[in-house]
Protein backbone atom coordinates (compact mmCIF):
# COMPACT_ATOMS: atom_id res chain seq x y z
CA UNK A 1 0.00 0.00 0.00
CA UNK A 2 1.39 2.98 -1.10
CA UNK A 3 2.13 6.27 1.23
CA UNK A 4 2.69 9.87 1.62
CA UNK A 5 5.72 10.78 3.09
CA UNK A 6 7.59 13.76 4.42
CA UNK A 7 11.28 13.85 5.09
CA UNK A 8 12.14 17.11 6.44
CA UNK A 9 15.77 18.82 8.34
CA UNK A 10 17.40 21.71 8.62
CA UNK A 11 19.53 23.38 6.23
CA UNK A 12 22.57 21.43 5.09
CA UNK A 13 20.78 17.83 6.34
CA UNK A 14 21.79 16.08 2.49
CA UNK A 15 17.68 15.83 1.97
CA UNK A 16 18.31 16.71 -1.83
CA UNK A 17 21.45 13.94 -1.71
CA UNK A 18 18.69 11.52 0.01
CA UNK A 19 15.84 12.26 -2.84
CA UNK A 20 18.65 11.64 -5.73
CA UNK A 21 20.03 8.61 -3.72
CA UNK A 22 16.27 7.58 -3.79
CA UNK A 23 15.60 8.38 -7.37
CA UNK A 24 18.98 6.26 -8.44
CA UNK A 25 17.56 3.28 -6.40
CA UNK A 26 14.65 2.93 -7.68
CA UNK A 27 16.38 3.22 -11.51
CA UNK A 28 18.81 0.64 -10.54
CA UNK A 29 16.15 -1.75 -9.33
CA UNK A 30 14.65 -1.36 -12.76
CA UNK A 31 11.75 1.00 -11.42
CA UNK A 32 10.81 4.66 -13.11
CA UNK A 33 10.66 7.06 -10.35
CA UNK A 34 9.47 10.66 -11.37
CA UNK A 35 11.62 13.40 -10.07
CA UNK A 36 9.62 16.87 -8.97
CA UNK A 37 10.08 20.13 -7.68
CA UNK A 38 7.80 22.80 -6.93
CA UNK A 39 8.43 25.93 -10.17
CA UNK A 40 9.89 28.34 -7.78
CA UNK A 41 12.54 26.47 -7.18
CA UNK A 42 15.07 28.01 -10.01
CA UNK A 43 18.39 28.11 -8.14
CA UNK A 44 19.79 24.41 -10.44
CA UNK A 45 17.96 25.46 -13.71
CA UNK A 46 14.11 24.83 -14.24
CA UNK A 47 14.23 21.14 -14.63
CA UNK A 48 17.56 20.19 -12.51
CA UNK A 49 17.95 19.22 -9.13
CA UNK A 50 20.86 19.26 -7.64
CA UNK A 51 22.90 18.55 -4.36
CA UNK A 52 25.52 20.60 -2.36
CA UNK A 53 27.58 16.90 -2.19
CA UNK A 54 27.31 17.02 -6.48
CA UNK A 55 24.26 14.60 -7.03
CA UNK A 56 22.17 15.59 -9.66
CA UNK A 57 19.42 14.79 -11.92
CA UNK A 58 17.07 16.58 -14.38
CA UNK A 59 13.50 16.45 -13.09
CA UNK A 60 9.83 18.12 -14.24
CA UNK A 61 7.93 20.60 -12.34
CA UNK A 62 5.30 19.72 -9.87
CA UNK A 63 3.20 21.75 -11.67
CA UNK A 64 3.84 20.38 -14.49
CA UNK A 65 2.66 16.81 -13.64
CA UNK A 66 0.87 14.40 -15.99
CA UNK A 67 -1.72 12.83 -14.06
CA UNK A 68 -2.64 10.67 -17.31
CA UNK A 69 0.24 9.09 -16.91
CA UNK A 70 0.32 8.81 -12.89
CA UNK A 71 -3.11 7.77 -13.00
CA UNK A 72 -2.00 4.84 -15.79
CA UNK A 73 0.94 3.51 -13.77
CA UNK A 74 3.75 4.54 -15.23
CA UNK A 75 5.70 5.89 -12.57
CA UNK A 76 6.53 3.80 -9.56
CA UNK A 77 6.99 6.70 -7.20
CA UNK A 78 7.27 10.30 -7.19
CA UNK A 79 9.58 11.80 -5.58
CA UNK A 80 9.63 15.95 -4.56
CA UNK A 81 12.03 18.38 -3.75
CA UNK A 82 11.87 21.56 -1.97
CA UNK A 83 8.59 20.45 -0.90
CA UNK A 84 7.90 22.99 1.63
CA UNK A 85 7.37 25.36 -1.19
CA UNK A 86 4.05 23.10 -2.54
CA UNK A 87 0.94 24.90 -1.90
CA UNK A 88 -2.03 23.02 -0.08
CA UNK A 89 -3.52 22.23 -3.45
CA UNK A 90 -0.83 20.56 -4.29
CA UNK A 91 -0.44 18.16 -1.21
CA UNK A 92 -3.84 17.30 -1.22
CA UNK A 93 -3.02 16.20 -5.17
CA UNK A 94 -0.27 14.45 -3.50
CA UNK A 95 -2.28 12.65 -1.32
CA UNK A 96 -5.09 11.36 -4.09
CA UNK A 97 -2.28 9.95 -6.27
CA UNK A 98 -1.18 8.30 -3.06
CA UNK A 99 -4.95 7.35 -1.95
CA UNK A 100 -6.37 6.78 -5.43
CA UNK A 101 -3.55 5.51 -7.64
CA UNK A 102 -1.60 3.45 -5.12
CA UNK A 103 1.46 5.72 -6.28
CA UNK A 104 3.69 6.14 -3.32
CA UNK A 105 5.32 9.90 -3.29
CA UNK A 106 8.20 10.68 -1.30
CA UNK A 107 8.64 14.62 -0.17
CA UNK A 108 11.96 16.17 1.31
CA UNK A 109 11.71 19.71 2.18
CA UNK A 110 12.29 21.93 5.33
CA UNK A 111 9.95 22.52 8.03
CA UNK A 112 9.87 25.68 8.78
CA UNK A 113 11.44 29.04 7.75
CA UNK A 114 14.41 31.63 9.09
CA UNK A 115 11.77 33.34 11.07
CA UNK A 116 10.60 29.77 12.50
CA UNK A 117 7.35 29.55 10.79
CA UNK A 118 6.21 26.63 9.07
CA UNK A 119 6.06 26.74 4.99
CA UNK A 120 2.33 26.36 3.16
CA UNK A 121 3.78 23.08 2.21
CA UNK A 122 5.26 21.80 5.25
CA UNK A 123 2.15 22.72 6.89
CA UNK A 124 -0.19 20.41 4.81
CA UNK A 125 2.43 17.58 4.69
CA UNK A 126 2.98 17.65 8.66
CA UNK A 127 -0.89 17.42 8.77
CA UNK A 128 -1.44 14.71 5.64
CA UNK A 129 1.61 12.77 5.40
CA UNK A 130 1.28 8.89 6.16
CA UNK A 131 4.89 8.89 7.17
CA UNK A 132 6.76 11.86 8.78
CA UNK A 133 10.98 11.28 9.14
CA UNK A 134 13.56 13.49 10.41
CA UNK A 135 16.65 14.14 8.11
CA UNK A 136 19.39 15.04 10.92
CA UNK A 137 22.23 17.31 10.63
CA UNK A 138 24.12 19.52 12.96
CA UNK A 139 24.69 22.69 14.09
CA UNK A 140 28.22 24.07 14.47
CA UNK A 141 28.14 23.46 18.37
CA UNK A 142 27.62 19.93 17.68
CA UNK A 143 23.52 20.28 19.08
CA UNK A 144 21.01 18.99 16.52
CA UNK A 145 20.58 21.44 13.93
CA UNK A 146 16.80 22.33 13.85
CA UNK A 147 16.45 25.69 13.12
CA UNK A 148 17.37 27.38 9.72
CA UNK A 149 19.14 30.37 10.11
CA UNK A 150 19.23 33.23 7.34
CA UNK A 151 22.88 34.90 7.27
CA UNK A 152 22.80 38.45 6.98
CA UNK A 153 25.84 39.37 5.68
CA UNK A 154 27.93 40.76 8.58
CA UNK A 155 28.75 38.17 10.39
CA UNK A 156 25.27 37.00 12.11
CA UNK A 157 21.81 35.89 10.75
CA UNK A 158 18.72 38.26 10.36
CA UNK A 159 14.66 37.14 10.91
CA UNK A 160 13.57 40.19 8.73
CA UNK A 161 12.49 39.74 5.26
CA UNK A 162 10.39 38.02 2.88
CA UNK A 163 9.95 34.02 3.90
CA UNK A 164 11.28 32.91 0.38
CA UNK A 165 14.58 33.77 -0.68
CA UNK A 166 16.32 31.31 -2.56
CA UNK A 167 19.90 30.68 -1.79
CA UNK A 168 22.34 27.70 0.17
CA UNK A 169 25.38 27.74 1.97
CA UNK A 170 25.96 31.62 0.71
CA UNK A 171 22.49 32.74 2.48
CA UNK A 172 21.76 29.95 5.38
CA UNK A 173 22.77 27.55 7.73
CA UNK A 174 21.09 25.20 10.13
CA UNK A 175 21.62 25.48 13.95
CA UNK A 176 20.46 24.73 16.90
CA UNK A 177 17.75 26.56 18.85
CA UNK A 178 20.15 27.92 21.14
CA UNK A 179 22.14 29.38 18.56
CA UNK A 180 19.27 30.06 16.10
CA UNK A 181 18.43 32.64 19.15
CA UNK A 182 21.23 34.24 20.48
CA UNK A 183 21.86 35.05 16.41
CA UNK A 184 24.99 32.76 15.96
CA UNK A 185 26.29 31.51 13.29
CA UNK A 186 29.58 30.28 14.59
CA UNK A 187 32.90 30.83 15.02
CA UNK A 188 33.40 30.16 11.35
CA UNK A 189 31.20 32.62 9.75
CA UNK A 190 31.63 35.45 12.60
CA UNK A 191 32.36 38.65 11.43
CA UNK A 192 33.36 37.43 7.94
CA UNK A 193 30.46 37.07 5.90
CA UNK A 194 31.39 41.08 4.48
CA UNK A 195 35.13 40.05 3.57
Amino acid sequence: MAKLYFRYGAMGSSKTANALMVHYNYWERGKNALLLKPAIDVRDGKNRIWSRCGLEAECELVQNLDLEKVKNGEYDCLIVDEAQFLTKEEVEQFCKIVDEYDVPVICYGLKTDFQGNFFEGSHWLLARADTIEEVKTICWCGRKATCNARLDGKGGITKEGEQVVLGANDKYIGLCRKHWRLGDPGPDLRGKQSE
